[in-house]
C-alpha cells in the first residue's frame, strides 16, 4: 500500500547537503550560505518560481539555527494568526517566521510584521513567486534581504529521479526504470514538486514491480490523470503561459479561453492584468503604442471595479492586445544595449553630451559642441550621441509593421546611412 505521505515530502531534503539547486546563494562560500553557517541570517524574501525549494531552504535554515519554526500561508492566515505567533515567538529564542506566498497577504497583513521584524522578536522568510517589488510593502521590503531562486536545470532534475528511483526500490520494493527523461522533465516544466507528483502518479497508475518509464507513458499517464497530478493547483503558472502565448500568437479566441479558466479558478485579476501589461510592452511595442496605454489602464480600472464585473474589462484588453500588430524591437533593443554594455564596459559619455553646470567644467570643453536641436530646421541635427568607441551602433531596429515602417522611413531621412535605416 502507498504512503499517504506525498512523494514530494518524503523526499523533502532536511540540510543543506541534501538541497538540490541555488548554488549561487548556498554552494560553497555563497552568500547565504555563509550567513546561515555564521548564524547571522537576515529577514528575507525568497523570490522564484514553483518548485524550486523555497518552503525547503526555509525550514532547513531553521533546522540548520535550531530555532523555533513557524509556518503561515498567505492564503488561509490573517493579521490575528500573524499577532498570535509573533506573541508566541516573544517568549522564545530568535524564532524563524516563514511565510508562504507572502505576495497574497494585504496591506493591513504585511504592515502587523514591521514591528516584530524591525525588533527582532522574529526572522520573517516570505516566500514568493510575484516580484516582491510590487507584491511587498516598502517598509517591509527595506527590512528583508531579497534573495532570486533559479529554475531547476537538468542536472538538478536528474538527481531528483535518481533519488526516487532509489526510495522506491529500497522503501517500496519497486523497480523503476527510466528509459527516457524528456517528457518527465517537461512536464515537470523544472518544478521538483511537480516531478515527484509525476513520478509517484506513474508508479500508483501502473501498480506493478516493475515500472519502464518512457515519453509515451508518461504523457498518456499524466493527460488521463490531469486533475490528480496537479492537486497543488499550479497549472495556473502553465495557464498563465497559455494566455500569453495565445495573446502573442493573435489568437482572440484562446486567449478569452485561457482568462474565462482563470478567472473560473478564481485567479487574482491582478495577476493577470501585470501580465498584460509586460506583453504590451514586450510583444506589441512601438507596433501599436495605445496598446501599453489600455494595458496600464486596465491594470487600474479593475482596482476601481471589482469583481467579477472586472472580467468584461480583462477580457476587452486581452482580445485587443491579441488583435493588435506584434513587434518585440524595443525589447530586443534593450536586451542588444545591455549586451553592449557588458561587452564594451562603461564608456565615457562624450564631452558635448556632458552636463556642464560649473565654470570650470564649461573651460574643459562640456557640453562645449552640443547643439539645440529645436534651433535647427526641422528639430534636428546630426550630431554623435553614443561614446565613440560604438558610434554608429544600430541598437533600436524598427519591426516590420505600419506604425515602425513609418518609423524607420522618418529614421532614414533623418540620419541617411549612417544607422543603415
Amino acid at each position: 500500500m502507498m504512503n499517504s505521505k506525498p512523494l514530494a515530502e518524503t523526499l523533502r531534503p532536511i540540510n543543506l547537503d541534501e538541497y538540490i539547486g541555488q548554488e549561487h546563494l548556498i554552494g560553497k562560500n555563497a552568500i547565504l550560505r555563509q550567513a546561515i553557517e555564521g548564524n547571522a541570517i537576515p529577514s528575507m524574501i525568497l523570490w522564484g518560481p514553483p518548485g524550486v525549494g523555497k518552503t525547503t531552504l526555509a525550514y532547513i535554515i531553521s533546522q540548520s539555527l535550531s530555532r523555533p519554526f513557524y509556518t503561515l500561508s498567505a492564503i488561509s492566515s490573517g493579521v490575528k494568526d500573524v499577532r498570535n505567533v509573533i506573541d508566541i515567538a516573544k517568549t522564545g529564542n530568535q524564532a524563524i517566521l516563514f511565510i508562504d506566498e507572502i505576495h497574497r497577504f494585504s496591506k493591513s497583513q504585511q504592515d502587523s510584521l514591521l514591528g516584530a521584524v524591525e525588533k527582532g522578536i522574529v526572522t520573517l522568510i516570505g516566500a514568493t513567486t510575484e516580484n516582491p517589488s510590487f507584491e511587498v510593502i516598502s517598509p517591509l521590503l527595506s527590512r528583508c534581504q531579497v534573495y532570486i531562486l533559479k529554475p531547476l536545470e537538468k542536472e538538478h532534475l536528474d538527481i531528483l529521479v535518481k533519488r526516487a528511483v532509489q526510495y522506491y526500490l529500497n522503501e517500496k520494493k519497486i523497480e523503476i526504470k527510466v528509459d527516457e527523461h524528456e517528457a518527465l522533465y517537461r512536464i515537470s516544466g523544472g518544478d521538483a514538486r511537480k516531478l515527484y507528483n509525476a513520478i509517484e502518479l506513474i508508479v500508483s497508475t501502473e501498480n506493478k514491480a516493475k515500472v519502464t518509464i518512457t515519453n509515451k507513458s508518461a504523457l498518456h499517464i499524466i493527460q488521463q490523470n490531469l486533475a490528480i497530478y496537479d492537486k497543488q493547483g499550479e497549472m495556473h503558472y502553465d495557464i498563465i503561459s497559455a494566455f500569453i502565448k495565445s495573446m502573442r500568437g493573435s489568437d482572440p479566441n484562446a486567449a478569452v479561453y485561457w482568462l474565462a479558466r482563470m478567472v473560473e479558478a478564481g485567479e487574482d485579476p491582478k495577476f493577470i492584468a501585470r501580465r498584460m501589461l509586460i506583453l504590451a510592452a514586450e510583444d506589441i511595442g512601438n507596433a501599436n503604442p495605445n496598446a501599453l496605454l489600455l494595458a496600464n489602464a486596465c491594470f487600474d480600472a479593475i482596482n476601481k471595479i471589482g469583481w467579477p464585473e472586472g472580467r468584461i474589462i480583462l477580457s476587452q484588453t486581452a482580445v485587443y492586445l491579441a488583435t493588435s500588430p506584434k513587434s518585440n524591437s524595443t525589447y530586443l533593443a534593450i536586451k542588444d544595449a545591455e549586451q553592449l554594455i557588458r561587452k564594451t564596459g562603461d564608456l565615457a559619455v562624450p564631452l558635448a553630451l556632458r552636463n556642464a553646470p560649473t565654470k570650470l567644467m564649461k573651460d574643459l570643453g562640456y557640453a562645449k559642441d552640443y547643439q539645440y536641436a529645436h534651433q535647427f530646421d526641422g528639430n534636428f541635427v546630426e550630431l554623435e550621441f553614443l561614446p565613440d568607441k560604438i558610434k554608429g551602433t544600430k541598437i533600436y531596429d524598427p519591426g516590420n509593421n505600419p506604425h515602425e515602417l513609418k518609423t524607420r522611413s522618418w529614421l532614414k531621412s533623418l540620419w541617411k546611412k549612417k544607422y543603415g535605416y
